[in-house]
């Protein structure tokens, strides 16, 4: 095999030329294998205040203590049930209350005390209307209507009230009816029928 290897320089033995350059070889290899940077490409260690991170530690503690006491509770209500026989509570006894019930009481009592002082307005208030005034009027009006009438109006209620009687003849053996109209005292002056 050293008489195929070609030196770089010229040399007297080939055989030992490649083992001396084999061996720089290894050599150079070894210390290029072992060397140690120079530049320290590592960086800046990290600070400790960074690393232990106490703010995210605080915040799980309290979420874990969060968690403790709700299972406490949890496990408080199911030792209850199960003391309790499984017995339901499912009443409410408190009383329904609404947010604006004051609020509304007062405006019903504004309302109700408008109401009652309209009311009173309403009737304290005279009436604008006279009966006297209309009576008076009326007899004006029909004295007038006397005055301006061919015939007075007593004299044609005169008139009607009068006795009216009518016969009627006709029938089997000269029987004859007869009537007759009553007066305005409600007598009747002859039979309403009457046999001959």
């Amino acid at each position: 095999m050293h008489k195929a290897y070609q030196p770089l320089r010229p040399t007297a033995n080939k055989y030992l030329q490649k083992k001396w350059d084999q061996e720089h070889y290894d050599k150079h290899r070894k210390k290029v294998t072992e060397a140690k940077p120079i530049v320290d490409t590592k960086g800046i260690r990290t600070p400790t205040h960074i690393q232990v991170k106490l703010k995210k530690v605080q915040v799980e503690k309290e979420r874990q203590a969060v968690i403790d006491r709700d299972n406490q509770l949890l496990a408080s209500k199911l030792a209850d049930i199960q003391l309790s026989k499984g017995r339901i509570d499912h009443r409410n006894f408190y009383p329904e209350r609404s947010l604006n019930a004051e609020r509304r009481r007062t405006k019903l009592l504004e309302v109700a005390h408008e109401n009652q002082a309209i009311y009173e307005r309403i009737t304290a208030q005279e009436s604008e209307y006279r009966r006297e005034l209309w009576e008076e009027d009326w007899v004006r009006t029909e004295q007038r209507r006397e005055i301006i009438t061919r015939y007075p109006h007593g004299v044609a209620h005169k008139q009607k009230m009068k006795k009216k009687s009518v016969k009627f003849f006709g029938g089997t053996s000269g029987q004859a009816l007869r009537s007759s109209s009553r007066t305005r005292d409600g007598e009747t002056t002859d039979e309403d029928l009457r046999h001959q």
